[in-house]
């Protein structure tokens, strides 16, 4: 059977920035405990018209002249991960795959998940793989939550960001992705929801007069209560970690390093004392990037590499989580 393995990353940020000191001015609060509150010194934000489909057109160009011995007619399965499609139909995967001149022979798919999403995405592209549907996947994730979130939610605007990440996923070498663990528990949804963003709550005229004066929150408003899905955090993720380690029948202290989806410089913390592990160990984007939904483990991925963290011959634990409740989490090895 063929293995599957993430060959390249690429990221991609929009030129807007939100920095602690513009959030310590407009809420009139001490930039250090902004930080202190979040992890996180630099958020990224998309303009009035750029969405997240543009994000991921645009790091899917930067992908290809970055590394322009991916000859991108042997593309042949684009994945796209957003919880901010352009439309309910066609897929904005379809439109990107144009945007991006794949080949006709290239099949263009949707997948709808937020903070789990990138995860979600590597089991999908690992079948594929392993049972040579495809050879070369081109995996986008991108997320624009800064357009759902209200100007005035300071909790919220302090945490998210916008950004987009391509991965190539292959049967040729890189890190090797391993057996996932995984798992859902949907009466958590109302704790982190959309609210006024599909057709089970569409925005009516009480929506856009209500929020009238901040443009109408015209694709839906963003709410969450924390301390849920901190605790949620806590009460799965140590399970996940525990069926990943038997699954590809490691030990603790056969991991080198953990990348967590970069919720929040707090429930990273939290999580790393629960599994108590070394925080030496565990790689983060998060201050210089924000909480960007499905495109935070990549970016940390990517990050990591750039800096040289990462050690040769290293064991990664890599977990997604959040929204909805869905979590999984895997193994790569380089």
């Amino acid at each position: 059977m063929k293995k599957a393995y993430i060959q390249l990353v690429e990221t991609f940020v929009p030129q807007n920035v939100l920095n602690n000191h513009d959030l310590s001015i407009e809420f009139n609060i001490p930039e250090e405990e902004v930080f202190n509150q979040t992890g996180i010194n630099t958020r990224y934000h998309t303009s009035d018209k750029e969405l997240a489909s543009d994000l991921a057109v645009s790091v899917g160009e930067k992908f290809f002249k970055e590394n322009p011995l991916v000859n991108k007619n042997e593309i042949n399965f684009l994945l796209f991960c957003t919880s901010a499609l352009d439309y309910v139909g066609p897929a904005t995967a379809c439109l990107i795959h144009e945007q991006l001149g794949l080949n006709k022979s290239c099949l263009a798919i949707d997948v709808p998940m937020g903070c789990a999403g990138f995860t979600n995405g590597l089991i999908l592209a690992k079948a594929l793989i392993e049972n040579e549907t495809a050879k070369k996947i081109l995996f986008i994730t991108s997320d624009m939550p800064s357009k759902v979130v209200h100007p005035k939610d300071y909790h919220l605007r302090s945490l998210f960001s916008d950004a987009a990440a391509a991965t190539l996923i292959s049967n040729e070498k890189g890190f090797e992705i391993g057996q996932f663990a995984f798992g859902t528990d949907g009466s958590g949804a109302p704790n982190l929801i959309i609210k006024g963003s599909g057709a089970r709550n569409p925005i009516d005229e009480d929506w856009l007069v209500k929020y009238k004066e901040v443009g109408g929150l015209k694709i839906g408003r963003m709410e969450m209560n924390g301390l849920e899905i901190l605790k949620f955090s806590l009460r799965e993720i140590p399970h996940l970690f525990s069926d990943v380690l038997e699954k590809n029948k490691l030990t603790k202290s056969d991991i080198d390093y953990f990348i967590f989806h970069q919720a929040s410089g707090i429930i990273i913390k939290y999580i790393t004392k629960k599994l108590d592990i070394d925080s030496n160990k565990v790689l983060s984007s998060l201050a210089d990037y924000g909480n960007t939904v499905s495109a935070s483990i990549p970016i940390a991925l990517s990050v990591a590499e750039k800096q040289n963290l990462i050690q040769p011959n290293s064991t990664i634990f890599i977990a997604g989580f959040g929204i909805g409740y869905s979590w999984s989490a895997t193994i790569i090895k380089n």
